[in-house]
């Protein structure tokens, strides 16, 4: 059995199979865990390698699926605006590399890079507290990090609803550095 609920702005998870643990949704301030992962033009991604941008990590749960493409879309639609406010967008799921890459042709996406988070499977979800182990895929969130790889936003989203990316390009230009 497995419970969710929100203590002082965080996501907990709590599983009553063999005692009790949880996973908590990363905190605003934190470090953001690095990772390297590869991406829909196999090539790998590493956190750390955009040090003096944002980044926004756009958490998707599985390709093919309508509100994910829409989620996907918004990102490739808005590329530039995010590069005028020194963000780097990335797309996150657990589907394997391979399906990534025919995903991203078929939405004809030609800046956005997509990122595989498939072996260990989902372990940068798990990461970041977003990993729902008893679907194995993550939430559905948008994670922003600062230039100097903190955590300055999160929001969770439910499966079906697809992220305002209003939203979170308010939220990048009301946190542009000067």
């Amino acid at each position: 059995m497995v419970s969710k609920s929100v203590f002082m702005g965080m996501l907990l998870v709590t599983k009553f199979k063999e005692g009790v643990a949880f996973m908590k949704l990363i905190s605003v301030g934190a470090d953001a865990p690095n990772f390297t992962l590869t991406d829909n033009n196999e090539q790998y991604v590493t956190l750390t390698n955009y040090r003096g941008k944002k980044v926004l990590l756009s958490w998707h749960p599985l390709a093919w699926t309508p509100v994910c493409t829409d989620q996907m879309r918004a990102l490739e639609t808005n590329y530039q605006t995010f590069q005028n406010l020194n963000t780097i967008p990335l797309g996150f799921s657990v589907d394997p590399t391979p399906c990534k890459k025919i995903w991203a042709y078929a939405l004809q996406l030609k800046k956005l890079q997509i990122l595989a988070d498939f072996w260990p499977h989902g372990k940068v979800a798990m990461d970041y507290g977003i990993f729902r182990e008893q679907d194995g895929y993550s939430e559905r969130a948008n994670i922003i990090v600062d230039e100097n790889g903190k955590v300055m936003w999160v929001k969770v989203y439910p499966s079906a609803q697809l992220p305002d990316i209003n939203e979170v390009l308010n939220i990048l230009s009301n946190n542009t550095s000067k």
